[in-house]
């Protein structure tokens, strides 16, 4: 807490009129210890004497009157009974201080038990530590003030610190205090806690005096002025600017001091119109909730704000009416966040962990306005306060970003199917709407009244056939209301410290849960034939309880669940307790609190708007998941027949939400007692129809019905990734437990074919099984295997013609899964390749990965078995190179060389589709091919229609096929002059760089014997550039560098001359090589300057150079 220099002033003025000098001379002063006249506080207990009637008189007034009260009420008050009030006027028990100087509760548990991690440092353990240590000292108490001082040892960092501390008290509240330690904070600093724990566990070591007025009373005159100049001497330069003020007021007649009667007393104690209530430092509880507020969930803030809002729950148990004061003020600050406006303005929303705080914040009001013994004009303030936060325009909605069409919390919700409100019509519902709702409830319901004050509240003599909606057919009472406010009410019970009666209301709510259950069990009993014949097209409940903003599943498992912890085991009787009158035989407080879960969670319920409240639903159903320990059969039966009012019933409402998470539960539960209601409850469960075709809603028994993903995807269903993982993740868990069992494997993969909709879920699930038919531990189960591949089969068929980045790997892994099934799954997905695989695919991956040695070893196959496995890959890879020659013929050549005849057809593939389909590149790289396997006519065959196809222009003397050009002609001049004499015409019409012909003609040149690229050597004989065919190529060449000359000179720039300079030094080389080559290129010298002669520059450097 933060504490202050100084006390606040005085509350009231003390005055005794009718008390003259010697009456005050006559009383006995004020110096005995606190221990005094009667017994000290655990005195009694010591010697089992009774308390005398002085001691009970003074404790019960000193629990409820203002000492001003007590002044009034009495003309005089004897001394000893003065001391006695003031002596019991201070708490007497640790946990309220232990509240307001730590996070942790449990008061007596927590000094008692052993120190550890960070509680070390909470005010109330370092004020402990102090006060075992022997650190407080001239503990004095003066009425109803209190004072010592706590010496803090020296540390190797810090000095010895000497605090003076004061603490105010009254009706066993300590309501104000003060240390010069200067440490802010929202608790009391430990030298507070020190001097308190003093006083309460050593009352008769502390010296007491009556209130200072008393004592001024017992003077004369001049024992008043003695003690007047005593006190100024003594703290003159503190107090005498301040009492010589006071002097010259007193004796001004007409100040307002003297228009008073009486004089203010700080240890007096309250006055009657004081509140009676613990010290609690607004200004630094808005400071710490500002401070939280502004690091935005960093350091720890949220979990700061969670201690605070579990600090407010701790004084609502308590019934300190600090809980709503402190809650208020935390409001405040929250409501002026500014992030608020800045993600109004940008039309952001607010973070999962800050939304989650403003949840608790409504949940906490609606505690607080609920409190059975709440006093009407204080509902009436509350209530305006929530409506003017509500009403500001950025206070955070309930369903996070969207408006609510939830019916009002006083209302019912309906049992048929629901209307079709107009979101643009309804009231945003704020997350104070609710708290301001419920303001409207009330406690004097005589049936609720009896309910929850009443242990043996029934009605035994129930023999009425007709339906009683207060009692069962057991007598037990039943309540009903909109579930969720019945169990806010719950909540706000055991909020304020009304355990039992909040652990009654409960029951009875869960009755009627119970009751509701079996009447529509029966009903739908009744009715089915004529509701599976329509099919069920709305959902029964609006209002889901699992994510509901009350928790209303929660506070009854937490309710129920605190009574079972009182006892040992599943004890069902507890003496606190007696309710157990409400339990069936055998039951137990902690059987009730799962069926109560399992209710909810099995709840079929819509799913909500909006992507938080959407989040909320799979965090809660996760959370409640996570307090479950196993459940009984009989708790779980009722839940696949209850039709549509069960999520698990056989009639789903399209919208909602899926059992997927719940239902992995109880499979995994079930499956050791109840395998057969196990499967039938998880199968059932791994529907999702919000994704099936919208027109055959109403039929979810045939796969073939199921359509496409993509355009059923339900743009509401913010979560539906997450749903889809769950649903993955229950089919992994019945795949795993189904092993073995080859009926129940088929079974789970037809549910599997039928509702999942993604193909990389229906990817994993079908390695999962891989995975677990392969244990290493084990033989292969080859049932659980043909699954596995019928699930790959069924992913591949689904990504055929989709984008998935994933392709490759799922193929690869196919192959891999059939070679494990056997060499029939290889040849089956061989023989319907093109329904699975592309040509690419089926070529690349599938074949070659078949003809692999090591399929071959996997297998363990004789030579005719190897032989027509091979033979099917072969006829795979030509089917392939057919329908797409360009991506496959090369793969299938590959595939095929080892068979003549095979190869032959491919490569007859290969030219036809040469003239129209495949490019210049895929000819080259065939035809190199061909040429490494020892085909060099044929690669020279396609290396010429691969030239056809090429057209490089003057300046692309980078273009990649320049060196498939290259090794085509060295592999024509290789082959003899007939074949570069036909080559050299294609090379001139499809080359036009001059670099490149030039480069060409001078490899075509070669002296006889000089190996060329390809290891071959050319024919040995030189050919003559003056015949056919490199007559037809010189030429060629000279005229690429007389144009690509004129071309470049065209757009010249100064810095390109020199390199233009090279360029022609190369072409005048090219020119030589003919026998009248020196007369052409002067002549080609003379041309340019004469064309270019206003280029003098240029001109210049080609004399230079040239002549």
């Amino acid at each position: 807490m933060a504490e202050r220099g100084q006390l606040p002033p005085a509350k009231r003025l003390c005055c005794r009129p009718g008390y003259s000098g010697t009456c005050r001379q006559g009383q006995r002063a004020a110096w005995t210890s606190c221990g005094g006249s009667g017994a000290a506080q655990g005195e009694s207990s010591k010697t089992q004497s009774p308390e005398s009637l002085l001691d009970i008189a003074a404790r019960k007034v000193a629990e409820k009157w203002p000492f001003q009260r007590v002044e009034e009420r009495f003309e005089r008050i004897p001394e000893p009974v003065q001391r006695r009030i003031v002596y019991w006027s201070f708490p007497r028990s640790e946990r309220e201080i232990c509240m307001y100087s730590s996070f942790n509760t449990g008061g007596e548990e927590i000094a008692c038990s052993g120190e550890s991690g960070d509680d070390t440092r909470l005010p109330f353990r370092r004020g402990i530590s102090l006060l075992e240590s022997g650190c407080v000292e001239n503990v004095l108490q003066v009425g109803f003030h209190l004072s010592g001082t706590v010496r803090e040892p020296a540390t190797a960092s810090e000095p010895e610190l000497v605090c003076n501390v004061s603490v105010s008290f009254d009706r066993c509240k300590i309501t104000a205090v003060t240390c010069i330690c200067g440490n802010k904070d929202i608790f009391y600093c430990a030298h507070v806690v020190a001097l308190s724990l003093y006083r309460v566990r050593k009352p008769e070591q502390v010296k007491l005096r009556l209130p200072i007025s008393e004592t001024l009373f017992q003077m004369n005159r001049d024992q008043l002025q003695k003690f007047v100049q005593y006190l100024i001497t003594v703290h003159h330069t503190e107090v005498l600017p301040t009492a010589q003020k006071l002097a010259d007021e007193i004796l001004s007649q007409n100040s307002e001091i003297n228009q008073v009667h009486g004089a203010p007393d700080p240890t007096a104690g309250a006055s009657v119109d004081d509140d009676n209530c613990w010290h609690l430092d607004e200004e630094q509880v808005q400071e710490q909730v500002k401070l939280f507020l502004s690091q935005g969930g960093y350091h720890g803030s949220g979990k700061q704000l969670n201690l605070l809002f579990s600090k407010v729950r701790e004084m609502l148990k308590m019934r300190d009416s600090n809980g709503a004061r402190m809650l208020t003020l935390i409001t405040e600050q929250f409501m002026g966040d500014p992030r608020l406006v800045l993600w109004r303005q940008q039309g952001t929303t607010m973070t999962d962990k800050y939304r989650q705080l403003w949840d608790e914040l409504g949940a906490l009001w609606m505690c607080i306005v609920l409190n059975p013994h709440c006093k009407p004009e204080q509902k009436a303030l509350w209530l305006r306060q929530l409506c003017r936060w509500s009403s500001v325009d950025v206070c955070p909605l309930e369903d996070g970003n969207h408006g609510s069409e939830l019916t009002n919390l006083t209302n019912a919700l309906p049992q048929g199917p629901p209307g079709n409100p107009d979101p643009l019509t309804q009231p945003h519902r704020t997350v104070f709407t609710r708290a301001i709702e419920a303001c409207d409830l009330h406690w004097q319901d005589p049936h609720l009244q009896h309910i929850i004050s009443k242990d043996h509240y029934a009605k035994y003599c129930y023999h009425n056939k007709k339906d009683n909606p207060l009692f069962d057919t057991r007598g037990w009472p039943l309540w009903h209301e909109h579930v969720p406010t019945a169990c806010a009410r719950v909540d706000a019970l055991r909020s304020h410290g009304y355990p039992k009666e909040a652990l009654r209301l409960a029951i009875a709510i869960v009755n009627t849960l119970r009751r509701q259950q079996q009447k529509q069990l029966e009903f739908f009993c009744t009715h089915k034939k004529e509701l599976l014949h329509k099919g069920m097209t709305s959902v029964t409940n609006l209002e889901g309880w699992v994510g509901h903003p009350l928790d209303p599943i929660g506070t009854l498992f937490s309710t129920l669940m605190e009574t079972s912890s009182l006892g040992p085991g599943r004890a069902t009787v507890h003496p606190v307790f007696p309710v157990h009158h409400f339990l069936e035989e055998g039951e137990s407080f902690l059987s009730l609190a799962i069926e109560t879960t399992l209710i909810g969670l099995g709840q079929q319920r819509a799913m909500p708007d909006g992507l938080y409240a959407q989040e909320k639903v799979c965090r809660n159903e996760e959370q409640l998941l996570a307090k479950l320990q196993e459940p009984d059969l009989c708790t779980v039966s009722p839940l696949p027949a209850a039709g549509p009012y069960s999520g698990l019933g056989e009639l789903l409402y399209r919208e909602s939400v899926p059992m997927h998470t719940f239902a992995k539960y109880l499979f995994t539960s079930l499956l050791p007692h109840d395998a057969d209601l196990a499967y039938k409850i998880a199968l059932r469960a791994m529907r999702l129809p919000v994704l099936e075709s919208a027109a055959l809603s109403g039929d979810l028994s045939r796969p073939h019905h199921i359509v496409s993903v993509v355009p059923n995807r339900y743009p509401r269903w913010f979560t539906l990734s997450h749903i889809e993982t769950q649903q993955c993740e229950l089919a992994s868990t019945m795949l795993t437990a189904a092993k073995g069992d080859a009926r129940k494997l088929q079974t789970v993969l037809e549910s599997i074919q039928k509702n999942i909709h993604s193909s990389s879920h229906i990817f994993k699930l079908a390695q999962d099984a891989f995975k677990i038919a392969t244990l290493m531990d084990s033989l292969p189960d080859i049932t659980l295997l043909k699954v596995s591949l019928e699930l790959g089969l069924q992913v591949m068929r689904m990504t055929l013609s989709t984008l998935n980045w994933r392709r490759r790997e799922m193929v690869r892994w196919l192959v891999t899964c059939a070679t494990e099934v056997g060499v029939f799954a290889l040849d089956s997905i061989m023989q319907s390749w093109f329904t699975l695989f592309t040509p690419t695919e089926a070529t690349s991956v599938v074949a070659s990965t078949v003809m692999s040695n090591s399929t071959i070893v996997r297998l363990h196959l004789d030579c005719h078995q190897q032989e027509n496995l091979t033979n099917s890959a072969r006829t795979l890879a030509l089917q392939c190179a057919m329908k797409d020659p360009q991506n496959c013929a090369l793969s299938a050549l590959t595939l095929c060389e080892k068979d003549h005849i095979a190869f032959e057809t491919a490569y007859q593939i290969v030219l036809d589709a040469a003239a129209t389909g495949m490019n210049y590149s895929q000819l080259f790289t065939i035809a190199r091919f061909m040429d490494h396997r020892g085909y060099p006519m044929r690669a020279y065959k396609l290396a010429t229609l691969a030239m056809t196809h090429l057209n490089l222009s003057y300046n692309q003397d980078t273009h990649p096929a320049i060196i498939d050009v290259l090794w085509a002609c060295e592999l024509s001049h290789s082959l003899g002059k007939n074949e570069l004499a036909a080559v050299i015409p294609l090379v001139v019409k499809s080359v036009k760089c001059a670099t490149v012909l030039s480069d060409i003609l001078r490899r075509c040149t070669l002296t006889p014997g000089i190996v060329t690229l390809h290891s071959r050597r050319n024919s040995g004989k030189l050919i003559s550039l003056d015949k056919a065919p490199l007559r037809q190529l010189l030429d060629a060449t000279i005229g690429a560098y007389i144009n690509t000359t004129h071309s470049r000179l065209t757009h010249i720039s100064p810095r390109h001359y020199s390199e233009f300079i090279e360029f022609l030094s190369k072409a005048r080389e090219t020119f030589l090589i003919a026998q009248d080559g020196h007369i052409q290129f002067s002549q080609f010298i003379d041309n340019l300057k004469q064309i270019y002669k206003g280029k003098k520059k240029l001109m210049m450097l080609v004399r230079e150079r040239f002549g």
